[in-house]
């Protein structure tokens, strides 16, 4: 069964096409630690079931993290609540 894991940073690329502008995602872990992956590895995560991310937008409301595929077949995360554009994510503040 997957973790649940809440996003709530991201490292940002200079790219401007927003399929492709989340380099890493982030977060805090219970113990006050501090996480990141990088997008790849995130998508890798989420397509082997070990965990399920999920951004608080507004706070206190869970939206999922799922992965979404650019018409050039490229892999990216969004959430469910998302259009085609990751708003909900790269909204998010970056990752120190």
């Amino acid at each position: 069964m997957a973790q649940y894991v809440k996003i709530s940073c991201i490292v940002k690329t200079d790219r401007v096409n927003p399929h492709e502008r989340i380099h890493s995602v982030g977060g805090v872990n219970a113990d006050g630690t501090r996480w990141r992956l990088n997008e790849d590895k995130a998508i890798s995560f989420i397509e082997d079931g070990t965990y399920e991310f999920y951004v608080e937008r507004p706070p206190g409301q869970r939206v999922g993290v799922i992965i979404a595929t650019s018409a050039w077949g490229n892999k990216y995360l969004k959430t469910i609540a998302d259009g085609e554009h990751p708003n909900n994510l790269l909204s998010l503040p970056t990752c120190l």
